[in-house]
Parts: structure tokens; sequence; C-alpha cells
């Protein structure tokens, strides 16, 4: 099984940049998409859907912001889009599908760089999903989250973590999150796998960061403990362009 994330940096600005032709030929089992910052009835038609496919959306009550949508060959058992908490649904951060033995967590994480209420907002959600995770993990439930976490978790998943240490993405709270979601039943999926690699998934649009691999991985596979043994690769696409993140894909056994 594949399963591919991309945040999207904006859905309508991908399709003029090659996403729908892309996305046609990847042959992944689910598409995962974060910051599509639209409706559905804004996309074209013929550009809604994917052949084969099933498509979920959660798009952000905000006109032009956040969002997710799925894209699924595999019909879930049952989706929910959203965490039950209003503060965090208004901007359509989540979709959770069902499949026989996971369930799957497509989701954009807040980003905290406008201020130090939006840092708050974004480690209130931390502890809000770990909470639902954990109900489901003592359910004997697999997990897997993915998705643009907005956090680089230590600095070999960024260039410059000595000059980031106080801007939000790289903060010593947001990284102990995705510590505790290690400390709780999940693996890094890439990491785990690549311990030493450098790999980055965004780059800022400024100073030709991406040319010259400056950047941050952003983005992650979290799989609880028990799934860690069927996965079989966690490919980086870093020559995708499209958007200042580029795609990631998880091989399941």
């Amino acid at each position: 099984m594949k399963i591919t994330t991309w945040n999207v940096n904006g859905l309508r600005a991908a399709l003029n940049k090659g996403f729908y032709e892309w996305a046609s030929g990847i042959d992944s089992d689910v598409l995962c998409l974060q910051e599509i910052k639209a409706l559905p009835e804004q996309i074209p038609d013929e550009q809604r859907e994917l052949p084969g496919y099933q498509s979920f959306w959660n798009s952000a009550e905000r006109k032009g912001y956040s969002g997710v949508a799925s894209y699924s060959r595999i019909p879930p058992l049952e989706i929910r889009l959203g965490l039950g908490v209003p503060e965090f649904d208004i901007e359509g951060r989540v979709i959770r599908k069902k499949f026989d033995d996971f369930y799957l967590y497509n989701i954009y994480f807040p980003n905290g760089q406008r201020g130090q209420d939006r840092v708050d907002f974004k480690l209130d959600f931390y502890k809000k999903l770990l909470e639902e995770c954990d109900e489901l993990h003592s359910q004997g439930e697999n997990i897997i989250i993915t998705g643009d976490f907005n956090t680089a978790h230590t600095e070999i998943d960024l260039e410059n973590p000595k000059s980031n240490q106080k801007t939000s993405g790289f903060l010593p709270e947001e990284r102990e999150w995705i510590t505790r979601y290690l400390q709780n039943g999940f693996k890094d999926a890439y990491r785990e796998l690549y311990p030493d690699k450098v790999e980055y998934t965004w780059w800022t649009y400024r100073f030709k960061a991406r040319e010259r691999n400056v950047g941050w991985r952003l983005d992650y596979f979290l799989v609880s403990e028990s799934l860690m043994s069927r996965v079989k690769d966690v490919q980086i696409l870093g020559d995708v362009l499209g958007s200042d993140h580029c795609p990631v894909t998880l091989i399941l056994d």
C-alpha cells in the first residue's frame, strides 16, 4: 500500500503547475493534501476528481485558508472530519479515515509564526490529537498520522538549527510535543529507516532556498509501533515542484 502526503500550498495554484497530471500518474492508494485553500466547488469539474479515486474534503470556513483533502482508491470503512473541537474544526485541519487494520489521519497542523496565541493554539492541537490517539491505542487500534506537522523535530531536520532556536517550527515546546508522540506508541517512520539521512520537505520561497537546499523536514508519517515492521520505505520526493513543500510517500507492506 502506498500513501502519499503533500502540502500543496493552494490547490488551485498547484493545478496551474501540473498537479493534476502528476497526481494522475503517481499510483498511490491514498493521496493526502494539506493547505488546499479551496472549497470543492472552486475547483474545475474536470480537475476535482482523480480517476479511480474517491475524494473527501474538509475545507476551512475562511475562504482561501488552510483545508485538507484526501483521495483514496480503497474505500474507507468510515470517515470523520475534524477533531470535534469547534475552534480547530472551523480551520479544516483533519480528515480521519478508517481502513481494515489502521486509522489514517491527514492533518495540516497549525502554524505558530503569527504570534504566541497561535503557538498556544498549535500546542493545544497537538495535545487534543494525542489524547485521541492514546485512546485508540488503548483499544488496540493502529494509527498512521501524516501531513504537515509545521515542526522540525531535531537539529538534523533543518539546515540552520542554531539560528532558528526562537523560530516557531523549532521552538523547544513544539519539538517536545513530537517527542511525546514518540513516547506514546508512535515511530517517525522516515527517521527509523534513515536515522542519519539529511533530506527536507519544505523550503521558503525566499533567498533561493530550494536551489541551495536550505530547508526543513516538516512533513511526516508517524506510525504506531506495531505497524513499523510493515513499513518498507519512506520516500521524500524532493524533485517534485509546484509548492514550497514536496510530497512524501510511505510504502506499507
